[in-house]
């Protein structure tokens, strides 16, 4: 009688015991535990990520760090972490937040407009993913690399085009760097190429002269009618005389930093500089800017006119005058002249 006792108190305790741990399973595994009120959180865990950095993060977001931790490390996530940007949905378990943290890296959209320059460029993507925008500047201006795709530090940025783009959080500058020379000989398409042979310009001479295109007009509608200016100019030996190009070229002296060019005036014109279109002959060794697509696309399909110039519309804000000749142009440039200086807008 006295061993049945014995053994009905085991049973019991055991019971109890399988009870307790059933419970403590539950809690930990099956219970929610998030303690935000919208409908995901966010954290986003770096490539050098410790699990106590991990742990900071999802603090604030649940109800019990506690119950994660001891399940994290029942699951041995403590020990193998991925890094990325990952969702915790309201609601969750413990069990479902290892689950995603682990192993459901969501991609972002990343996207960029016309940046101007390389650091611009690293700057603005600095933002959106991991790398920093001194990794990023260091990749796209690897030397080895240019070299290697036949870019240069004056065409290298001619390699980005703006657009959205899905990666990972985690991209590294190098991984962006490759992925965007994808993008690039991606958009260079038979078709394209074939143009760009058939109008005699390289695809890095095609950017150069789109930089140029889009600083001129933002109108998609209008960029292959300026477009056709200027390949009549190159097509009879005369200079370009983009007056963009005369800002880009001041932009690199001293004296213009932290200016805004308004008025081109002569003084200008006489900026000692490869991209000074009024003095040389031909395209400038590279792009003055990231033009769009439509740009591109522009010079590719430049409209096949008798106009040799064009002069900014004083009654239509971002449209242009066309002129077959020079006389029509001055007065065309007169009209717009007369319209700055009515603004105040002297220089």
């Amino acid at each position: 009688m006295y061993i049945k006792k014995i053994l009905l108190a085991i049973v019991f305790i055991g019971l109890a015991i399988a009870a307790y741990f059933a419970y403590y399973v539950y809690n930990t595994m099956m219970n929610a535990n998030t303690a935000f009120n919208n409908d995901t959180a966010y954290i986003y865990i770096a490539t050098n990520s410790t699990y106590e950095d991990v742990k900071q993060q999802l603090e604030p977001l649940l109800k019990d760090i506690n119950t994660f931790d001891a399940l994290a490390k029942q699951k041995k996530y403590n020990t193998n972490l991925k890094a990325g940007k990952f969702a915790i949905t309201k609601g969750m378990n413990n069990n479902d937040i290892i689950n995603s943290i682990r192993s459901k890296n969501l991609p972002i959209t990343l996207s960029f407009n016309n940046q101007d320059s390389m650091e611009k460029l690293a700057g603005r993507i600095s933002i959106q993913i991991e790398a920093d925008s001194m990794s990023l500047l260091n990749a796209m201006k690897d030397s080895a690399f240019l070299s290697n795709y036949q870019f240069n530090k004056a065409t290298a940025l001619g390699m980005y085009l703006p657009n959205s783009y899905e990666f990972f959080w985690n991209t590294s500058a190098e991984q962006f760097r490759d992925r965007m020379l994808k993008e690039y000989n991606r958009f260079w398409t038979p078709s394209r190429n074939e143009k760009a042979q058939a109008i005699g310009l390289k695809r890095e001479e095609v950017v150069a002269l789109a930089s140029i295109v889009y600083e001129e007009s933002k109108q998609a509608s209008e960029q292959p009618r300026i477009a056709g200016v200027y390949m009549n100019r190159i097509r009879i030996g005369m200079p370009l005389q983009a007056d963009p190009t005369l800002k880009f070229a001041a932009y690199q002296l001293p004296e213009y930093k932290d200016t805004v060019i308004k008025r081109v005036l002569n003084i200008h014109k006489d900026i000692v500089s490869p991209y000074n279109t009024y003095k040389n002959l031909g395209l400038p060794p590279g792009l003055i800017a990231m033009p769009d697509i439509s740009a591109i696309d522009a010079v590719l399909n430049f409209e096949k006119h008798q106009y040799l110039y064009f002069a900014a519309d004083a009654n239509r804000f971002g449209f242009h005058k066309f002129a077959k000749t020079l006389s029509q142009h001055n007065v065309n440039a007169r009209e717009y002249q007369r319209y700055l200086s009515s603004q105040g807008i002297n220089k």
